[in-house]
C-alpha cells in the first residue's frame, strides 16, 4: 500500500517512545483518516516525502533536559511553517515544541500522573467547540511542564493545579496538549482529536478498507509478472489467511500455499483449518506433515528463545524444500513469498527513539519482520504491513473470509511450544495441553463470551502437585488458564470470568484430562507480563 495513493489526507505521527503512540494511529484511523507512525528522529526527507497534512509529535519517557533526549530533524519547523503543515505536540511532544521554538520547560513543582481535571481558558483553536470554564477529565503523565511559551503561543487550558494543559500558535498552525487524548482515560479525548483534525486542520476523511483492497490488488499485479509464481506459508491464523486470500484474488492459482503440521498444533487444528481452506476459501493448499521432524529437533530443548529458533529453522528447511518441488513442477523458481506482517510488527521492530540502540530488545524471535535467509532469494509481498489486526479482519470480511474464522483468537507461530514450559517432548505434555485447551475454549464458546476475549488458551507447567482423586492420593501436573482482552495485543488486561464459569471449567478439566489435578488462572496484565507464557 502506497501512502501517497491513499484517498485521504495523511496524518503522520513522529514516535518519541510513548507506550500510547500506536493508540494515536488507531484513533485517527477510526475517523477514516489514514495515519502512519515513524521514528521521531527520522530524517526530514522521510517526513517530507510522505507529504502529510498534519504531523503529531508523540509523548515519550524522556525529559527535554537530558543530553540524549530525542528530537525531530533540523529544518522540521521551517518546513512545517513554510508548507502550512499543522503540528500537534502531545505530552513530551508539546515540551519539545516549546523548547525548540525558544520557550522554557522546567521540572514541575507538582508532577501530574493519572486522571486530572483541566479547564478551558480560551475557546479557540483546538478548543473552539468548547466554552471558557468548561472542564474535562484527562490522563496526565508528566514531570516537566512548559514554564514560558515561545512568541506567538498562548495557553488555552490549564490543569486543576495550574499547570499548562494546552497551548497553540494559530498563526503558525502549531498546537500542543500536555495530556494524552488518545487513551480511554481521557473520555473527551477522541472528540478533541476529531475537532482538531476536521474543524481546525480541515483534514479530508476518505480512507476506506475497500480502497485498501483495490490498491493492494493493483500493487500485487504490478509487482508479480504474468509468469511468476508466489508461495505462502499458511499458519491457520487470520493474518496469513487474509494475506493469501488477497493475493489469490489478484493472481489466482499462481499462488501456492503450504500448511505445515509441526506437531505443535491445537486439538484437531489441522483438520479444521484445511477444511476451511478448501471448502470456504478455495485456496490451493499443500499440507505437509512434519511433526516428527520438528519434535525430534525440539527434544531436550527447554529455553524458550532456543525453541523459537529451532522451530524457525525447521520451517525454513521445509519451506525451501517446498520451493524446490514447486520449481520442478512448474519449471520456474518461485519469485515471491507472501507474509502476513502487520503494522504492530513493524512498529515493535523499531528501536525506541533516544534509546541509543539501532535495534529493539529481543522480546521474541521467529518474527515476520527481519527477512529471510539470503540463499532463498525470494522477494517479499506483505499486503497487510500497514494494517492493524482489527483492520485485517475488516479486509477479510470484504474478501468473504468466513466470520468464525476471522474471529479466531491469535495463535503463536511456534504453536504449543510456547505454551508448554520446558521440554515439549517430555511425557504427554502436548496431549495434556491440547485437551485442556479444547475444554477451556469450548466452554468459553458455550458461555457466549468468545468474541469478548482477545485471546484465551491453556498452559502446561512442568510442575506436579499433590491431589485427591477417586479416594486416592495423586501426584499430577498443574495447568494454567489464560484469557485477555485487548485491541491489538500490544497491551492487554486479564479477562474477569464469573466464579461459576471457572468452577465448571476446572471440574471438567480435572475429570476429563488424565494427569492433571490442579487448575490455576493467570491474572496478570501486559505489561508487566507478555500474553504468551513462553
Amino acid at each position: 500500500m502506497d501512502p501517497k495513493a491513499v484517498k485521504s489526507d495523511l496524518v503522520l505521527i513522529l514516535d518519541f517512545g510513548s507506550q500510547y503512540t500506536h493508540l494515536i494511529t488507531r484513533r485517527i484511523r477510526a475517523l477514516s483518516v489514514f495515519s502512519l507512525c515513524i521514528s521521531g528522529t527520522s530524517p526530514l526527507s522521510s517526513i517530507t516525502s510522505l507529504n502529510p497534512k498534519v504531523v503529531i509529535l508523540s509523548g515519550g519517557p524522556h525529559s527535554v533536559h537530558s543530553n540524549d533526549s530525542p528530537s525531530f530533524a533540523e529544518g522540521f519547523v521551517d518546513w512545517a511553517q513554510s508548507n502550512g503543515v499543522f503540528v500537534l505536540g502531545i505530552c513530551y511532544g508539546l515540551q519539545l515544541l516549546v523548547q525548540r521554538l525558544g520557550g522554557e520547560v522546567r521540572v514541575g513543582e507538582k508532577q501530574e500522573y493519572g486522571r486530572m481535571d483541566i479547564e478551558v481558558e480560551k475557546n479557540c483553536g483546538i478548543f473552539g467547540g468548547k466554552k471558557v470554564g468548561d472542564k474535562q477529565v484527562v490522563w496526565m503523565s508528566h514531570g516537566d511542564e512548559a514554564a514560558r511559551l515561545p512568541d506567538g503561543f498562548e495557553v488555552v487550558a490549564r490543569s486543576q493545579q495550574g499547570a499548562v494543559a494546552a497551548v497553540e500558535d494559530r498563526g503558525r498552525k502549531f498546537y500542543g496538549l500536555q495530556y494524552h487524548p488518545e487513551v480511554t482515560h481521557s473520555p473527551e479525548g477522541m472528540e478533541t482529536l476529531r475537532y482538531f483534525l476536521f474543524d481546525v486542520c480541515g483534514v479530508n476523511a476518505g480512507w476506506k478498507m475497500e480502497d485498501v483492497m483495490d490498491e493492494e490488488i493493483e500493487v500485487i499485479n504490478n509487482t508479480v509478472a504474468p509468469d511468476d509464481n508466489v508461495i505462502c506459508a499458511l499458519s491457520g491464523g487470520v493474518d496469513s489467511t487474509v494475506a493469501a486470500t488477497l493475493v489469490h484474488k489478484a493472481i489466482g492459482d499462481r499462488l501456492h500455499c503450504v500448511f505445515v503440521d509441526n506437531g505443535l498444533l491445537r486439538y484437531k487444528e489441522r483438520e479444521r483449518v484445511m477444511e476451511t481452506f478448501e471448502r470456504d476459501l478455495h485456496l490451493p493448499v499443500t499440507c505437509v506433515d512434519a511433526s516428527e521432524q520438528f519434535l525430534s529437533k525440539l527434544k531436550g530443548v527447554v529455553d524458550p528463545e532456543m525453541k523459537r529458533k529451532v522451530i524457525g529453522k525447521e520451517f525454513i528447511c521445509i519451506f525451501d524444500a517446498f520451493a524446490h518441488e514447486l520449481e520442478q513442477k512448474v519449471g520456474k523458481k518461485p519469485a515471491f513469498l507472501v507474509q502476513g506482517t502487520l503494522y504492530p510488527d513493524v512498529i515493535e521492530s523499531c528501536p525506541p527513539p533516544g534509546s541509543g540502540r539501532t535495534h529493539s530488545h529481543t522480546i521474541k524471535s521467529h518474527h515476520n519482520v527481519g527477512g529471510l535467509p539470503k540463499d532463498m532469494k525470494l522477494k517479499l509481498i506483505e499486503p497487510l504491513k500497514l494494517l492493524f489486526k482489527d483492520e485485517v479482519r475488516q479486509l477479510g470480511r470484504i474478501l468473504k473470509v468466513p466470520e468464525p474464522f476471522l474471529k479466531r483468537h491469535p495463535f503463536p507461530g511456534p504453536g504449543l511450544a510456547v505454551r508448554v514450559l520446558g521440554d515439549v517432548t517430555e511425557g504427554n505434555a502436548l496431549d495434556i495441553v491440547r485437551q485442556v485447551d479444547e475444554i477451556f475454549i469450548q466452554s468459553i464458546k458455550d458461555a457466549g463470551i468468545y468474541d469478548s476475549i482477545w485471546q484465551a488458551f491453556a498452559v502446561f507447567l512442568p510442575v506436579k502437585s499433590v491431589g485427591v482423586q477417586g479416594d486416592q492420593r495423586t501426584h499430577s501436573y498443574v495447568v494454567t488458564l489464560r484469557a485477555v482482552t485487548s485491541q491489538d495485543g500490544m497491551t492487554a488486561d486479564w479477562y474477569c470470568f464469573e466464579n461459576s464459569f471457572l468452577k465448571e471449567v476446572s471440574q471438567k478439566i480435572c475429570n476429563n484430562v488424565r494427569g492433571v489435578n490442579r487448575v490455576t488462572l493467570d491474572i496478570t496484565s501486559k505489561p508487566p507480563s507478555t500474553i504468551e507464557w513462553e
